[in-house]
């Protein structure tokens, strides 16, 4: 685990966009698993207005590790956050983008996107292994829709099953842990005092960070990196 610490969320959302236009400029096809959240937000814009046109996108696969079960035109949809942010913003083949349906009915979906991924990625033991899974962090320590309360979901057999937010109850579909941790790079996005805590206790191993699924991201890569602003690393030695 590497953790990379940004003055300011901009030179994060720089810091991450030259280690994404690295990744597309191998010698392969990137398929990426975005997150929703606030911090991703940010950064696509930067990504789309910096470095728009400067990676092929026709290389680019784009994912996602989970998604509100909404309609895309929904603001809650994690899809419609991306398409809005950037998607609309840059030149992608739409054969490109694989959304997850969250209009449809959960369990249906779960298994749909369960079913594509086998299809269309690399198989590592049975498991679809992404090029680069991008997460965010939740003040509750949660990541993906995998939340402390459903830990039992990070371990299903599946790669994707339907979860529930604790509080809203909203229903949720999302990758599972096998799959983050299958990936070739994993990468944190986190921004803002808020997420301090959790940052600490995750990355030293404190408190009761075995309680959090953002702890049980482990993949087996030296490409596994928190891009931190100060204000989420304030918290650190």
């Amino acid at each position: 685990m590497e953790i990379r610490i940004s003055k300011t969320k901009e030179d994060l959302a720089e810091a991450f966009s030259i280690f994404f236009k690295s990744l597309v400029e191998s010698d392969k096809t990137s398929n990426v698993a975005f997150s929703g959240g606030n911090s991703p937000r940010a950064i696509f814009d930067f990504l789309a207005e910096n470095f728009g046109d400067e990676i092929d996108w026709r290389k680019v696969n784009i994912y996602w590790v989970d998604e509100r079960c909404v309609h895309p035109g929904n603001d809650e949809s994690n899809y419609k956050m991306t398409n809005d942010h950037l998607l609309s913003k840059i030149d992608i083949p739409k054969d490109n983008i694989f959304r997850m349906k969250g209009e449809d009915k959960p369990e249906k979906e779960a298994k749909r996107y369960s079913e594509l991924l086998a299809k269309n990625l690399p198989q590592e033991n049975g498991t679809p292994e992404f090029d680069l899974i991008v997460l965010g962090l939740g003040d509750d320590g949660h990541t993906a829709s995998i939340f402390p309360e459903s830990m039992e979901l990070w371990n299903a057999e599946e790669n994707c099953v339907v979860g529930n937010h604790p509080v809203s109850g909203q229903k949720r579909v999302t990758i599972t842990g096998k799959v983050i941790n299958a990936a070739q790079a994993v990468v944190f996005l986190v921004t803002g005092e808020s997420k301090a805590e959790k940052v600490r206790e995750i990355t030293r191993h404190q408190g009761n960070y075995k309680d959090y699924p953002a702890s049980h991201v482990n993949p087996d890569t030296p490409d596994f990196i928190w891009f931190l602003d100060e204000a989420a690393a304030s918290e650190l030695d």
